[in-house]
C-alpha cells in the first residue's frame, strides 16, 4: 500500500520535511516513490507547497495519506481554511450548553 506521509530532513532543532509517495513498508526516512512538495516547520506564513496534480493522481490510485499531509492537502485545496491552531476554541458554546 502506498502512503503519502513526510519524510524528515534539515538539520537538529531546526526539522523540515519533504512530502512523498512512499511504500507503507519502508521507514520514515527511507526508499520513497514521489516528491509531492515540502514542509517547513520555522515558517510563519506559506511554510508548505504541495503538487496538487500528482497528490490528486496518487490519490486516485489508492494512496492514503497522514493525518498532517491529509490536513495540509484541505489547506492546499482551500488557501483561506487556517491551520486548527491558528484560531481560539470557541468557549462561547460550551456555556451555552452549561
Amino acid at each position: 500500500m502506498v502512503k503519502i506521509r513526510m519524510r524528515r530532513t534539515g538539520c537538529t532543532n531546526h526539522a523540515t520535511y519533504r512530502i512523498v509517495a512512499a511504500d507503507s513498508r519502508s521507514p520514515r526516512d527511507g526508499k520513497f516513490l514521489e516528491i509531492l512538495g515540502w514542509y517547513d516547520t520555522q515558517i510563519k506564513e506559506n511554510n508548505f507547497r504541495l503538487d496538487i496534480a500528482r497528490v490528486d493522481y496518487w490519490l486516485s490510485q489508492g494512496a492514503q495519506p497522514s493525518a498532517t499531509v491529509a490536513s495540509l492537502i484541505r489547506r492546499a485545496k482551500n488557501p483561506a481554511l487556517k491551520p486548527h491552531h491558528a484560531t481560539p476554541a470557541k468557549k462561547a458554546e460550551a456555556k451555552k450548553e452549561a
